[in-house]
């Protein structure tokens, strides 16, 4: 047989519960308490750090930066000017002595132009009318007039024009005249050097195909110097025999070779911007075994 418990004994259980829970829950209070602590708040933290900063113009520079700016500028300025006050130029440019001091120059020099004005119209008006006559009468007489000579003016302008057309006509001959290059066997240049030693070898070549018969028949042999001169377009111009080899054999022999030659290469472009005929002085030599040779 099971008995049930008694109320009695189940009330006290009850209380015993209830006031461990309220101790828990004071410990628990009174700790937080404890552990809290009060700081004080700086009211410097909740400013706007990027405050706005006055951009402006200043006419000076420093080295050194400034610890606390009042403004941004395009360089640094540490200080500057010659007071405490806080002011500022109106103005970005310097001022200067001569803008301070321009203005008054102006007008001081306007009032001596008026006052020297006002000098001469008051010696005007005081000066006596004879004065003023007897001016006039010592004035100088009007000088004459010389009388000009139209027909010797027509003959000065007419002597002027012929001289004026002399002188065209010759400075227009002296343009037509072409341009002359003048060489040697020893030509620094190259393009004529190129152009010399080209023509020195096909002259040669020539001369020894067709080597005068009658000069190796009568055993003639000489040297003779002959200057050649060739257009741009390969012709020549004229041949020329500035030292004879004493034989009319030779001499005739060396112009019909250089003829024979004929015509050379026309003139390259470097050429032509500086010689319009070049003139080539070579001596030639009939040797004893019955050849031609181009020497100096």
């Amino acid at each position: 047989m099971v008995t049930a418990p008694s109320p009695n004994l189940a009330e006290p259980s009850k209380q015993g519960t209830r006031m461990a829970l309220a101790m828990l829950a004071s410990a628990a209070v009174h700790g937080m308490v404890l552990s809290t602590q009060f700081v004080q708040i700086n009211p410097r933290l909740f400013e706007d750090p990027n405050l706005p900063m006055e951009v402006v113009l200043v006419n000076a520079k420093t080295a050194e930066s400034p610890l606390n700016p009042d403004a941004l500028a395009q360089v640094n300025l540490a200080g500057g000017g010659n007071t405490d006050e806080d002011r500022r130029l109106k103005s970005p440019l310097p001022a200067s002595s001569k803008s301070q001091t321009g203005a008054e120059e102006t007008a001081l020099k306007a009032r001596v132009a008026d006052l020297e004005q006002q000098a001469k119209t008051l010696l005007t008006q005081l000066q006596p009318a004879a004065q003023v006559q007897n001016q006039r009468l010592s004035a100088p007489p009007t000088p004459v007039q010389p009388t000009i000579d139209t027909s010797q003016i027509n003959q000065q302008a007419r002597e002027m024009a012929n001289l004026q057309a002399r002188i065209s006509q010759q400075w227009d001959d002296y343009q037509k005249r072409p341009k002359r290059a003048f060489v040697g066997a020893n030509v620094k240049e190259y393009a004529f050097a190129r152009y010399v030693e080209d023509w020195i070898t096909k002259v040669e070549r020539v001369g020894n195909v067709n080597y005068p018969e009658a000069a190796r028949r009568q055993g003639i042999y000489g040297s003779l110097k002959l200057t050649v001169s060739i257009y741009a377009n390969g012709r020549i111009e004229t041949v020329e025999v500035d030292r004879t080899s004493g034989s009319k054999i030779l001499d005739a022999a060396a112009i019909k070779i250089v003829e024979m030659a004929a015509p050379y290469s026309a003139f390259p472009d470097d050429m032509r911007k500086k010689a319009d005929i070049l003139s080539i002085t070579r001596t030639w030599t009939f040797t004893r075994s019955d050849q031609l040779v181009g020497t100096e």
